[in-house]
């Protein structure tokens, strides 16, 4: 039986190894440089802290299947919005549905908080993944680019002139 809870700051270490699991599905295994304590400080802030995403966790009789990170923006032109950053099921208890678990609880989430917009990014080799998006009804942006300034190029645009770490 497949259940699908908000992650507790108890769920951190596990958050962790899911992404260190996803990197290397994602063909990226040294990239990830975000730390436990990172994760605490962004999802798990405690009352007087600013919380930068949510999680939760799908687990299959008991035993942790996946996760989806994700949190709100905003969009210009249709006003709230949720982005899902990563949304991964462990190879093993892929095809049990898990996915669409985790996708619907996110899409619930975003209606309930009154968004009109759930996006998300999808490598382009991921094709078993992006046919059961379109089965879900989304749609894949052909005529966008996704662009971005990491760490140092990061650091050079804002006039700072530190090394990141």
């Amino acid at each position: 039986m497949t259940t699908i809870r908000a992650a507790t700051v108890d769920d951190v270490s596990l958050i962790f190894e899911l992404v260190r699991e996803l990197a290397e599905f994602e063909r990226e295994p040294d990239a990830v440089r975000l730390t436990e304590a990172e994760l605490v400080r962004d999802g798990f802030p405690g009352a007087s802290g600013e919380r930068y995403f949510e999680a939760v966790i799908a687990e299959e009789d008991g035993e942790p299947a996946g996760f989806a990170l994700f949190f709100p923006v905003y969009s210009t032109w249709r006003g709230r919005a949720m982005h899902l950053e990563d949304l991964f099921v462990r190879p093993r208890f892929r095809g049990r549905g898990i996915g669409r678990a985790l996708l619907t609880r996110v899409a619930a989430l975003s209606v309930d908080r009154g968004c009109v917009l759930l996006f998300w990014h999808v490598l382009d080799w991921n094709t078993p993944a992006i046919e059961f998006y379109k089965t879900l009804g989304a749609e894949a942006l052909e005529d966008w680019t996704r662009m971005r300034v990491t760490d140092n190029a990061l650091r050079t645009l804002a006039g700072r002139d530190e090394v990141a770490r």
